[in-house]
């Protein structure tokens, strides 16, 4: 199952940063995560400042 970024998130970039898959890109007004490439290490969850990511 895809991790997904809430609307909490600032776009600190964070979570890009640690994706091991290269899933998570910056969209419009918050960062994105692609579900297709997601493994759902949860890598970019722990890193996020805002804990504004979870397991849909």
């Amino acid at each position: 199952m895809a991790y997904k970024i809430s609307d909490a998130c600032i776009s600190c970039g964070s979570c890009a940063d640690t994706c091991p898959q290269e899933a998570i890109s910056e969209g419009d007004g918050q960062y994105v995560i692609n579900p297709d490439k997601c493994i759902s290490c949860g890598a970019c969850a722990e890193q996020c400042p805002m804990s504004a990511i979870s397991e849909e």
